[in-house]
C-alpha cells in the first residue's frame, strides 16, 4: 500500500514511507512541542509537493493565526486559499461532528469542490469538553474520525499534554486507542539543557522506528534528526547515561 508522505525530514523514514491512506494520525504534546507546526507542513507539503489539497479544522484559532504562523516558515497559506488548495475552517467539535455525519455538510462540500485528500484537526483534545463520560467520549471521537475517513481524507490530529517533562499524567482519554498512528512529542532536559523528543509508539498496518530521536523546528519548519544516542530514560522525563553492563554490575557495587 502507498504511503502519504509528510514530506518532514526524517519523520517520513521512521514511519517506513508516511502515514497510511485515509488513517487517522495522532500527534500528542504539550504546549509549544511543535504539534500545530507538523500538522502545518503535514498539509503545506502535501499541497505543493504531492498536489493533494488540504484542510484544516481549527476548533480556537482564528484562519489569520494560521497564515501568520505559516509565513514564519516561509508557507504562504493565504494564496494556497485563495487558489483553491486549502480551506482553513473554524468551527466548534459539536459543529464539527454533526458535519461530518450529515450529506452535504461543509467538510463533505469543501473535499468535493476542492478534491482534499488531507486534514489538520487542531486539535482534538477539544472534544473532551462534550462529555465526562470517557466511554461516550470515546464514541464521539471514533465517530468523528470515522467521518473523515469516509471522506477519503487522511488525518492529522493535535492534541494537548498537559505534561511538559516525563511521564504523562493519566488521564481518562481513548482517543490514542481509536486513531491508527500515535506519535508522542516530548521536552526533554539534559545537562541543563532542553531539547525536544519525539517517538512513534504505535502504527497499526505497518512497522515504524522505535527509537527515540531529536527534532528541531527551524526556519523551514520540523526537522526530525537522529535518535539520542548512549542515554535511556528520555521519554520519562530522567535521562540517564547508557554505561556497560560489566561496569554496572561489578564496578559500581
Amino acid at each position: 500500500m502507498d504511503h502519504v508522505q509528510t514530506g518532514i525530514t526524517g519523520l517520513d523514514e521512521m514511519l517506513f514511507g508516511g502515514f497510511l491512506p485515509q488513517t487517522a494520525n495522532l500527534v500528542e504534546g504539550a504546549p509549544g512541542t511543535g504539534k500545530t507546526t507538523i500538522g502545518m507542513q503535514f498539509i503545506y507539503n502535501g499541497i505543493v509537493e504531492f498536489n493533494e489539497p488540504g484542510l484544516i479544522i481549527t476548533f480556537e484559532e482564528f484562519p489569520q493565526q494560521y497564515y501568520h504562523d505559516a509565513s514564519e516558515f516561509g508557507w504562504d497559506f493565504e494564496q494556497l486559499e485563495k487558489d483553491g488548495k486549502l480551506k482553513v475552517i473554524m468551527t466548534s467539535p459539536e459543529v464539527s461532528r454533526l458535519d461530518v455525519e450529515s450529506v452535504g455538510g461543509m467538510i463533505e462540500t469543501s473535499v468535493s469542490r476542492m478534491g482534499a485528500r488531507r486534514v489538520l484537526v487542531d486539535s482534538i483534545t477539544h472534544f473532551e469538553r462534550l462529555t465526562q463520560d470517557p466511554v461516550e467520549l470515546r464514541s464521539l471521537e471514533y465517530s468523528f474520525i470515522n467521518g473523515l475517513k469516509r471522506e477519503g481524507l487522511t488525518s492529522l490530529l493535535t492534541r494537548e499534554s498537559p505534561t511538559l517533562l516525563g511521564e504523562a499524567s493519566h488521564d481518562d482519554s481513548n482517543v490514542a486507542f481509536v486513531v491508527d498512528s500515535y506519535t508522542l512529542l516530548r521536552y526533554v532536559e539534559i545537562e541543563s539543557t532542553i531539547y525536544r523528543a519525539l517517538l512513534v509508539l504505535k502504527m497499526r498496518g505497518s512497522d515504524h522506528a522505535k527509537d527515540i530521536r531529536q527534532f528541531e523546528i527551524t526556519e523551514h519548519g520540523v526537522e526530525v534528526r537522529s535518535k539520542f544516542e548512549g542515554r535511556e530514560g528520555i521519554m520519562s522525563g530522567n535521562p540517564r547515561r547508557m554505561v556497560d553492563s560489566f561496569v554496572e554490575a561489578f564496578v559500581k557495587r
